[in-house]
């Protein structure tokens, strides 16, 4: 098959999958099982960023309002504060634990059993949630955001999903289901570009080598992974509006147990 066919493919799922809470990077990595060796190893990582790029494009009037407007007004700056110092723990750990999650948690089996955990962790937060109490994504405080930052930890492990662990955080928080969607659009921008520029610049020489091949392949995914996620996001948003996140839940566990029985060492 095509490397660049490949590369179009695994950027539609990518922009299908990264704001939804069922793992983009848990998808990229089962789907890399029966596509071995086609793309090149920082591919799943960096093409992230071409999806983040899309909240920004359906948000700009939200982001550059609140950019123009953070010398005076407090609102602005409790919004920025609480966005990046929910970045901060899921940044930390991730540098430490780089070698260890690519060398051992990349794995169909930890993506698959993961899914089924997490999918399970969503309907129990739908049951179990508190009455919401935040009603707008700027009524979010800062350590609120801290909180929620902390809950995005649980996406370091493929398959947990960073956008289901900061939403399921955010909802037992007492955040409504739709800022709590949106908080978790807006700490991916910070999260992703941060993890494109260690991809990047970690794998630099490999990624020009051979005529610049590997990152090609990376642009490709990147830009198909932005137009695909430009159509998700709204309609993700109505549908959490509509039915909650239950589909999501009963979707991870699944295809999670599907992956299971092909996967799963007998």
């Amino acid at each position: 098959m095509s490397e660049y066919f490949v590369a179009i493919l695994l950027g539609i799922i990518e922009g299908l999958t990264e704001f939804l809470p069922i793992s983009s990077t848990g998808h990229l990595i089962l789907a890399d099982q029966f596509l071995p060796g086609a793309v090149p190893d920082t591919f799943e990582t960096m093409i992230q960023l071409g999806a983040v790029l899309a909240v920004v494009v359906l948000y700009f009037e939200k982001l550059w309002g609140a950019f123009i407007t953070l010398p005076s007004s407090p609102a602005s700056r409790q919004f920025a504060a609480a966005v990046i110092l929910a970045f901060f723990p899921s940044m930390l750990l991730g540098a430490l634990l780089h070698d260890f999650i690519k060398g051992v948690l990349f794995s169909p089996v930890v993506v698959s059993v993961t899914l089924v955990v997490g999918g399970i962790l969503i309907l129990l937060a739908e049951r179990f949630r508190p009455q919401p109490q935040v009603l707008d994504v700027d009524d979010i405080s800062v350590g609120m955001g801290l909180k929620i930052g902390l809950c995005q930890c649980l996406a370091l492990i493929p398959g947990m999903s960073r956008s289901g662990a900061t939403i399921i955080g955010a909802m037992m928080l007492g955040v409504d289901r739709k800022p709590a969607a949106e908080f978790s659009f807006f700490l991916s921008i910070p999260t992703m570009v941060g993890v494109f520029a260690y991809e990047g610049w970690s794998n630099r020489e490999a990624l020009l080598a051979q005529g610049g091949q590997d990152l090609i392949l990376v642009a490709i995914g990147f830009l198909v992974a932005f137009i695909t996620a430009i159509f998700v996001i709204k309609l993700f948003i109505g549908i959490v509006q509509r039915m909650g996140f239950a589909p999501f839940a009963y979707y991870r566990i699944v295809v999670g147990l599907l992956m299971l029985g092909i996967f799963w060492p007998f």
